[in-house]
């Protein structure tokens, strides 16, 4: 048995997501504070944030804060999310595919497998995901874990990253255990 991971560029493509995620969490605090004029010291902060409601904020605050605030809000998903793609590990198994990373750990029957579609055929690097008949997902133990990773993906559906190594295997293999033709394959002119 194989085990896929993520190739040294697709590490390095991850880290460098990671690292403007943090940074435009990082800027949406900041700017959230200084909007709306509040102090993050624990002992100014509900004082701060009382003057704040108390002078009644004008669109002008209202509006850069809101968006700051989603930011602030998303931004750990969209983290989560690339911390998960850069632990994946995909293994073909003669009874299915076992996806693990953080927290994760999911054994996807060959029998639950219905369709492996390419999703953007125009972007420089193809994405897949395997399309499920059912949820496999309640494999995964912790309810929080489990709860982020339906979030992310959906409970009938498997990423299969572009950064991968040696990917076109991976999906050969998949092919192979599930009896899909490559729709690649077909349509390319015969030699």
């Amino acid at each position: 048995m194989n085990t896929y991971r993520l190739s040294a560029a697709g590490r390095r493509l991850v880290l460098i997501l990671l690292i403007a995620a943090l940074l435009i969490w990082a800027f949406a605090i900041w700017s959230f504070a200084s909007t709306l004029r509040l102090s993050y010291n624990p002992l100014e902060f509900w004082p701060s944030l009382q003057a704040t409601l108390a002078s009644g904020p004008g669109i002008g605050q209202l509006v850069p804060a809101l968006l700051m605030f989603v930011l602030i809000i998303a931004t750990p998903f969209l983290i989560w999310n690339l911390l998960i793609e850069w632990a994946a590990a995909y293994t073909p198994t003669p009874d299915g595919l076992r996806f693990a990373s953080l927290g994760v750990q999911i054994e996807y029957p060959w029998a639950a497998v219905s369709e492996l579609r390419r999703t953007d055929d125009d972007r420089e690097e193809p994405f897949d995901e395997l399309v499920l008949t059912t949820d496999c997902t309640t494999q995964i133990r912790n309810p929080l874990v489990r709860l982020l990773y339906r979030q992310a993906y959906g409970s009938l559906r498997l990423p299969i990253y572009a950064g991968v190594e040696t990917r076109d295997e991976l999906l050969a293999e998949i092919r192979r255990a599930t009896r899909m033709a490559d729709p690649l394959a077909e349509t390319a002119p015969a030699v």
